[in-house]
């Protein structure tokens, strides 16, 4: 076989054939898109206008929903196209590009949730030397820093997936185009390939969940020190939603990534493939915005200004008709 591509188009796949199921998906899908977009748009505008918040943990949150949003769209919008108008056509452009940004989206996301967790573990076990370590600057690079090894990760991956020769069955078993799936479409040798795949994956994946967890073992020592319950309380309450959130990520996002491609279940595939391209960035605002305080708070302040500020605009309004009028 040459090794150049010979598909010039790939065929995404749903979850079902039927009218009635494709209509009840595309629902589903658009609503929590729709969902995931208010949610974390909401979360940005609030740390952007609330001065309060204009602190270390809450410029990487902001940073993460501006991820988040940017993820979710990678993927989402052309699966409702695909579920409603059965549009299954994606050009092999396309599917490359699809493939880099959720990459890049992923290694991201993984990479500023454990800066997070080094900024929790500075927060709570170095309190005084909290903003001497984690100064703006310092997190301007390491957000950049994310987002160019991202890069870097991504571009290698998807260079390597299309090196490689598809010649058989251009029917992707998946909602968009992922590696896995791809793989099991080439007429190449893919060993290789998954070789790569599977020890980058763990060496990313590992060493970051390895930081994430030691940072958290000597958050939860210094914390059952506190004196207080409350301290304790309050402590707990911005370090849970980052864990549930890192759970989820990363274990559905091993289960399909390092796991080996011959003998997984399509529609097993499918539905954890939810779990780390849609669900995460679903819940980051859910869980964010329900467990932290002072996000509530701000969100209620920012609430209660704009309609106090609609509220006056209609009261000055009729006035300053009247005097024009005069």
């Amino acid at each position: 076989m040459p090794n150049s591509t010979t598909v010039s188009e790939f065929l995404l796949s749903g979850f079902s054939d039927v009218w009635e199921l494709r209509v009840v998906h595309t629902m589903l899908f658009l609503l929590m898109y729709l969902a995931t977009l208010t949610g974390n748009l909401l979360i940005v505008t609030v740390i952007i206008v609330d001065q309060r918040l204009h602190t270390p943990m809450y410029f990487f949150l902001l940073n993460l929903s501006v991820l988040d949003m940017c993820y979710i769209s990678v993927t989402v919008p052309k699966a409702c196209v695909i579920f409603l108008l059965n549009n299954r056509v994606i050009s092999v452009v396309g599917c490359a590009a699809q493939i880099f940004f959720v990459l890049l989206c992923v290694y991201t996301e993984f990479l500023l949730l454990t800066i997070m967790a080094r900024d929790r573990y500075v927060a709570i076990c170095q309190p005084l030397h909290y903003h001497v370590i984690m100064t703006p600057r310092v997190c301007v690079q390491m957000t950049l820093g994310s987002v160019l090894s991202g890069v870097v990760y991504a571009g290698v991956h998807t260079g390597n997936t299309f090196h490689l020769s598809f010649c058989h069955s251009n029917v992707v078993h998946q909602f968009f185009c992922d590696i896995p799936s791809l793989l099991k479409l080439s007429c190449s040798d893919t060993l290789t390939n998954e070789i790569i795949i599977f020890v980058s994956a763990t060496i990313v994946g590992g060493g970051f969940f390895s930081f994430i967890t030691m940072s958290y073992v000597h958050i939860f020592s210094t914390v059952l020190k506190f004196p207080t319950t409350g301290e304790r309380r309050k402590a707990f309450s911005t370090c849970i939603p980052h864990i549930l959130i890192v759970i989820i990520f990363l274990g559905s996002g091993a289960a399909v990534y390092l796991k080996p491609s011959s003998n997984s279940p399509l529609s097993e595939d499918m539905i954890i493939s939810v779990f780390y391209c849609i669900v995460p960035p679903f819940l980051n605002p859910v869980i964010y915005t329900l467990r932290n305080k002072q996000i509530k708070e701000a969100l209620r302040r920012v609430i209660r200004r704009t309609f106090t500020s609609f509220r006056k605009t209609l009261i000055i309004s009729p006035h300053s008709y009247l005097n024009c009028r005069s």
